[in-house]
């Protein structure tokens, strides 16, 4: 496996090889394309490798690097063992350019250069362990599983030209090469998990459970528990002490419960399900405010819901996740009527579940949101009790000004769904007087 250093020792190598095109014997040209002064191998970008005009030069230039389409995540053969998981290295494919500059400018010798440069790399298609040692050992590019490939660049016409007008260079006679593939490691290490000894606690395998597995497919509905019948407009969100309905499949011959996960602080509940249940629908029912330890216990947010399964002679197991909103649920506004004209003053709510110090507070009235005073935000330490948020309230007019509270985007629910038809809640709308 090669290192970093494998970059520098290609380009290394490669003009190691080219060295052969200044040591090579054109004694028996005719004077006008045989070089007659020395021939320098440069590794220069090519808006500085033009040397004086008594020089010949053949100058590589490394112009472009990419990753290797077939080595990428994949992982080197004999290097891991089963269950292990190796980072997967870096493959680079190496873009160089060769171009030639002769004395003099003659043409006639620079074609002469180029020519024999392309027939040294032409007779090394492969680079051969022994050349990348003896050019940079310590970049280990000989000891790579893959050998490092020269491959020449059918440039067209449009494709030089663009690469040298980045060059912002005078063109010169030139040929591509991609040379590849260089299989670098990271540094990251591998895990090497422990041989398993057994299967289980009990060493007895994957359990097999014949029939379908039960599969949740939507949230249906939240209503009030307390009342005698679902009201007809249904709740964009649950709140404490309401029957959640889920719909799904295969809900028979099991027994399940409901396991809750709040998704910002994580904390996991569990629910039973309610006797009225089929073979598409199960039902629990969120606990009450007024339940003891509730309000800290169940705050509003987001709640992951899954059933765990449990069958006779089979581990537990849980079925897909499905999402709904808890909303917070004001109690109490204080003042609920101010007169227009002892603004600004302050507005408390009361609510629950308690607040969770890290939650994201707002105050809606009406169209306007108002984020809490200073110090507005009192959670108190009895797990039972409500907690209140303060607003300075100012430049409202006249009227009943309906009242929510958004916690982590999620609002109270200010109408009162079993009125026909719905209407805001009385008791969450502040009234201005005049």
């Amino acid at each position: 496996m090669s290192n970093a250093l494998s970059i520098a020792a290609t380009t290394l190598t490669l003009r190691s090889l080219l060295g052969e095109v200044a040591s090579a014997d054109y004694s028996t040209l005719p004077p006008d394309v045989r070089p007659m002064n020395q021939i320098d191998i440069t590794t220069l970008p090519p808006d500085q490798a033009r040397p004086d005009n008594s020089r010949n030069r053949v100058n590589l230039f490394l112009y472009h690097t990419e990753y290797d389409a077939g080595w990428r995540n994949t992982d080197l053969p004999r290097r891991g063992r089963p269950g292990e998981a190796l980072p997967p290295v870096l493959p680079l494919n190496l873009h160089y350019l060769v171009t030639v500059y002769a004395e003099n400018d003659n043409e006639l010798i620079g074609q002469v250069l180029l020519g024999t440069a392309m027939q040294v790399l032409h007779d090394h298609p492969v680079l051969s362990r022994s050349e990348i040692e003896t050019a940079l050992a310590q970049a280990e590019l000989d000891e790579q599983v893959e050998r490092v490939r020269v491959t020449a660049l059918p440039f067209k016409v449009e494709e030089l030209s663009g690469i040298w007008s980045g060059f912002q260079s005078e063109y010169r006679l030139s040929a591509g090469y991609k040379v590849g593939v260089l299989l670098i490691e990271g540094r990251r290490s591998a895990r090497a998990p422990l041989p398993v000894l057994r299967r289980g606690g009990e060493d007895r395998g994957p359990a097999v459970v014949p029939g379908p597995a039960p599969s949740l497919t939507r949230v249906a509905e939240f209503f009030d528990a307390s009342l005698p019948a679902p009201p007809a407009a249904a709740k964009p969100a649950a709140e404490l002490g309401d029957t959640v309905v889920l719909t799904g499949v295969h809900f028979d011959g099991a027994d399940m419960v409901a396991r809750l996960t709040h998704d910002r602080t994580g904390t996991v509940q569990t629910r039973p399900l309610l006797s009225e249940r089929d073979d598409q629908t199960v039902r629990f029912t969120l606990p009450s405010a007024g339940d003891l330890g509730v309000p800290r216990d169940w705050p509003a947010g987001f709640y992951a819901v899954e059933l765990v399964v449990t069958r006779p002679d089979a581990p537990p197991w849980t079925t897909n996740r499905l999402t709904f909103a808890l909303a917070p649920r004001v109690s109490a506004l204080a003042p609920g009527a101010q007169g227009v004209g002892a603004q600004p003053f302050g507005l408390v709510l009361t609510c629950t579940p308690q607040l969770l110090a890290d939650q994201r507070v707002s105050v809606l009235v009406r169209d306007r949101e108002l984020v809490p005073d200073p110090g507005g935000i009192v959670t108190p330490g009895d797990p039972n009790l409500p907690s209140t948020v303060q607003v300075t309230i100012d430049g409202l007019e006249p009227g009943g000004h309906v009242v929510r509270l958004r916690i982590d985007g999620i609002d109270s629910l200010p109408v009162d769904l079993t009125a026909a038809p719905p209407a805001f809640d009385p008791a969450l709308t502040l009234t201005i007087t005049p």
